[in-house]
């Protein structure tokens, strides 16, 4: 028996995805028209013998949380339950909290996602290559990173003939190897013995007198920092390579590469997902996905890369690339959207241009990774990036708005370049 513990931090983290995380906990914000951590539940139910999913964080229960796990463990056939910390207690703290919970049923591993990844999730694979090896303790899965970037990462050095992890350091200072960890990891129930060690040191650590304060030091245990490490060069940590599409989730700009590449994805698993160019439909270029409920009228032209969310509204004449329009956001006629996120119940005027700037991969780096860069340059100026559209955000017709955030609930009386609206 298998379980699967999808890590989805709190409302402290995710501090990047503003301001589409002030309305909607990030995990289920919807890329390529489901929610980010649905996309990890779906590769899950397809591992044999996986029986339960655990997702672990610190946001508070709310609606958007109760109403997505109903849904999908209706949909999915799944048993799917939220364990909530008393405050964020790191990536090996949560499990360690909840060790009694993942180790009930005597599973024989379980997986460890964060939800801030998107991938492929080869996952039965993962699960072939750890039975392999006997006295594996975690298996991780791995890809390669230019040089440059992969100072970003936890970085791993491995024996190329066992894949056993050597050396392991995260975001190091120098180049250590260009083989980074992408955050999906397979563990065996012996881990906890080894999470158990590094607690009891923070106990003895810990000033006598901060002994029972909530959310102190001792509470927080970390995978990469304090876990790997101590289980490389023993026959413990193994890595299992992947040459498919990863990358992270860290900031909105992020959202529209990740949403480019579940789409893609969907051709092998969900081409029914994918709109198609029909008799009274809009012109489909490429991948899109648009929900049964939106309007679009036959006359706009979406792709490629395009996701149009529940009751949307798209008007004759518009063109929208590399875009994600939210749930009941109305597009309103000869509009164009390009490189933007519209967010929920927002007006985009007639004949009025929304555009950001693409923050791809270098394409003439080898295994280049998205960067999601830093939100203002050293002069204090925004860098162009994405355009987002907060919730309830109305663009009156004929403007222009450029490389700009707008936080929710405004009305923007003319055009705007390379601003934060406030």
């Amino acid at each position: 028996m298998l379980k699967a513990i999808i890590l989805i931090g709190g409302p402290l983290k995710g501090t990047r995805f503003r301001p589409l995380s002030l309305d909607l906990p990030k995990p289920l914000f919807p890329v390529a028209g489901f929610p980010i951590i649905q996309h990890h539940i779906e590769a899950c139910q397809k591992v044999e013998g996986l029986k339960e999913i655990l997702l672990i964080g610190f946001y508070q229960p709310s609606d958007a949380f109760k109403t997505f796990l109903t849904r999908a463990q209706q949909e999915f056939h799944i048993s799917i339950r939220y364990l909530q910390e008393y405050t964020s207690l790191g990536t090996a703290g949560g499990l360690y909290h909840f060790r009694d919970v993942i180790q009930s049923g005597n599973p024989e591993c379980f997986f460890v996602m964060n939800a801030d990844v998107c991938s492929d999730f080869p996952l039965s694979e993962m699960v072939d290559f750890h039975r392999q090896r006997s006295h594996a303790c975690c298996t991780m899965m791995g890809t390669e990173a230019s040089r440059e970037q992969a100072l970003n990462y936890g970085c791993l050095v491995e024996n190329t003939d066992t894949h056993e992890v050597l050396h392991y350091v995260e975001k190091p200072g120098t180049f250590v190897s260009s083989i980074i960890n992408c955050g999906v990891y397979l563990f065996s129930p012996e881990v906890f013995k080894h999470i158990a060690t590094v607690f009891a040191r923070h106990q003895e650590d810990l000033p006598s007198d901060d002994s029972f304060a909530l959310g102190s030091s001792k509470d927080s245990i970390r995978l990469e920092q304090d876990i790997f490490p101590m289980l490389t060069g023993d026959s413990k940590l193994y890595v299992y390579k992947t040459q498919n599409f990863w990358s992270q989730i860290k900031s909105a700009g992020s959202a529209i590469y990740a949403n480019r590449l579940y789409l893609a994805l969907y051709h092998k698993t969900h081409p029914d997902r994918l709109a198609v160019h029909g008799e009274g439909m809009p012109t489909i270029k490429g991948d899109v996905y648009i929900h049964p409920s939106a309007n679009v009228d036959s006359t706009a032209v979406l792709g490629p890369n395009v996701t149009v969310g529940a009751n949307v509204t798209i008007g004759p004449g518009t063109r929208i690339r590399e875009s994600i329009i939210l749930d009941g956001a109305s597009i309103q006629d000869h509009s164009c959207i390009l490189h933007s996120i519209v967010g929920w119940n927002s007006t985009v005027g007639a004949w009025t241009r929304v555009e950001g700037t693409p923050s791809d991969p270098n394409p003439n780096i080898p295994f280049a990774k998205l960067d999601s860069g830093e939100l203002f340059s050293e002069d204090g100026r925004l860098n162009p990036s994405i355009t987002i559209l907060g919730r309830n955000v109305t663009i009156p017709s004929e403007v222009i708005v450029l490389n700009s955030i707008v936080l929710p609930h405004k009305d923007l009386p003319h055009s705007y370049k390379n601003q934060i609206i406030l």
